[in-house]
């Protein structure tokens, strides 16, 4: 099975995706039901043990990739992880 962060990759690199239409559900402890999403449109790069969230005001937020619970391309999913 892929790792979230190779499909994130592929993803970022490939012509044949638009970055723009993922989305990542991810961990985030004090949000509602302790989960977020982050649109890929707003994911200001992919290093090597996180994802970088752009924030606006010039503090991009690093998410860890074990954080990661689902990804999805166009609104279906591609990706969850392992139960």
């Amino acid at each position: 099975m892929r790792t979230s962060h190779a499909l994130l990759l592929r993803m970022w690199h490939d012509a044949a995706f638009d970055f723009g239409q993922v989305t990542v559900e991810y961990v985030n402890r004090g949000a509602p039901g302790d989960r977020s999403s982050v649109a890929g449109g707003i994911i200001a790069g992919l290093d090597r043990d996180y994802f970088t969230v752009a924030s606006g005001t010039g503090e991009d937020t690093p998410i860890p990739y074990h954080r990661i619970l689902r990804i999805l391309y166009k609104g279906i999913p591609v990706w969850e992880r392992p139960a």
